[in-house]
């Protein structure tokens, strides 16, 4: 006799669960809020002490697996939120250890005085990234107006027939991607000037995109966020109509001290 699916579901094993690790934190914090974690179905968000640490976690189950843009994004909101509190050192995405021990003894316990210092590193400071993508046409007219072999390309294409002109396309798109190429430098070099003796520390990010112009995270006390804020206006003027440029920030410390999982990558 064929049974219910309410006995298949009674019968069925428990799924398997893990520790999903967002972060190490000072071990005196507390969690105030009932906020859940990445996962289907999340589980409320908690946290796992040592001596001196503490990891925010909650259970995962492990037969599912984790990577989609919401866990994604739950992943970093958390820590940017608990960031904006307390030093926090990220994990990296995907930090699943097999229980609260496991999560003090392979990570916790191992880099006690590591970690501790790391946080007082951190304390009072965050994250902020400076990020510019170049308007296309005034990119494109600017460089070619410093290039003569770009701009007579450019003429030579210029309502000719796309078959006969391929090469010269071709050895076009090369040349300008060059162009932007050490255009990005100087902007970056020129925001990276702006910012000297301005930061705690900065970290040049590659491009994600080929009009990226500065794409760059800083790492700034509370007292040197002003400065930020006045170099972007600087920046915006002297670049205005070239690049469109916006802040991120304050955000957890993700270039400076994102750990791996334990056995993981460095």
């Amino acid at each position: 006799m064929a049974q219910s699916a309410e006995a298949d579901r009674a019968n069925a094993p428990e799924p398997a669960k893990g520790v999903y690790v967002y972060g190490i934190l000072p071990g005196d914090i507390e969690i105030t809020s009932d906020r859940t974690g990445v996962g289907d179905p999340p589980s409320p968000l908690r946290v796992v002490r040592s001596e001196k640490l503490a990891a925010l976690v909650s259970d995962v189950d492990t037969d599912r697996p984790l990577g989609t843009p919401d866990d994604l994004r739950a992943h970093k909101a958390i820590l940017d939120d608990s960031a904006t509190d307390v030093p926090v050192l990220p994990m990296r995405f995907g930090a699943v250890l097999a229980s609260e021990d496991a999560v003090v003894d392979e990570l916790l316990a191992p880099n006690d005085d590591e970690f501790s210092k790391a946080l007082d590193d951190l304390e009072g400071r965050h994250e902020f990234v400076l990020r510019g993508r170049y308007v296309e046409q005034a990119v494109l007219e600017s460089v070619l107006s410093l290039n003569e072999e770009a701009a007579r390309l450019a003429e030579d294409i210029r309502g000719s027939d796309p078959d006969a002109t391929r090469d010269a396309r071709i050895q076009l798109g090369q040349l300008i991607s060059e162009l932007l190429e050490a255009q990005r430098a100087r902007d970056t070099q020129a925001a990276q000037d702006a910012m000297e003796g301005h930061c705690v520390a900065s970290v040049i990010r590659e491009p994600t995109h080929e009009l990226d112009a500065v794409h760059i995270a800083y790492l700034l006390d509370a007292s040197q966020e002003k400065h930020l804020d006045q170099v972007v206006k600087d920046l915006s003027e002297n670049w205005e109509g070239l690049v469109e440029l916006e802040v991120l920030g304050p955000q957890a410390a993700y270039d400076f001290v994102g750990l791996a999982p334990p056995g993981g990558p460095a």
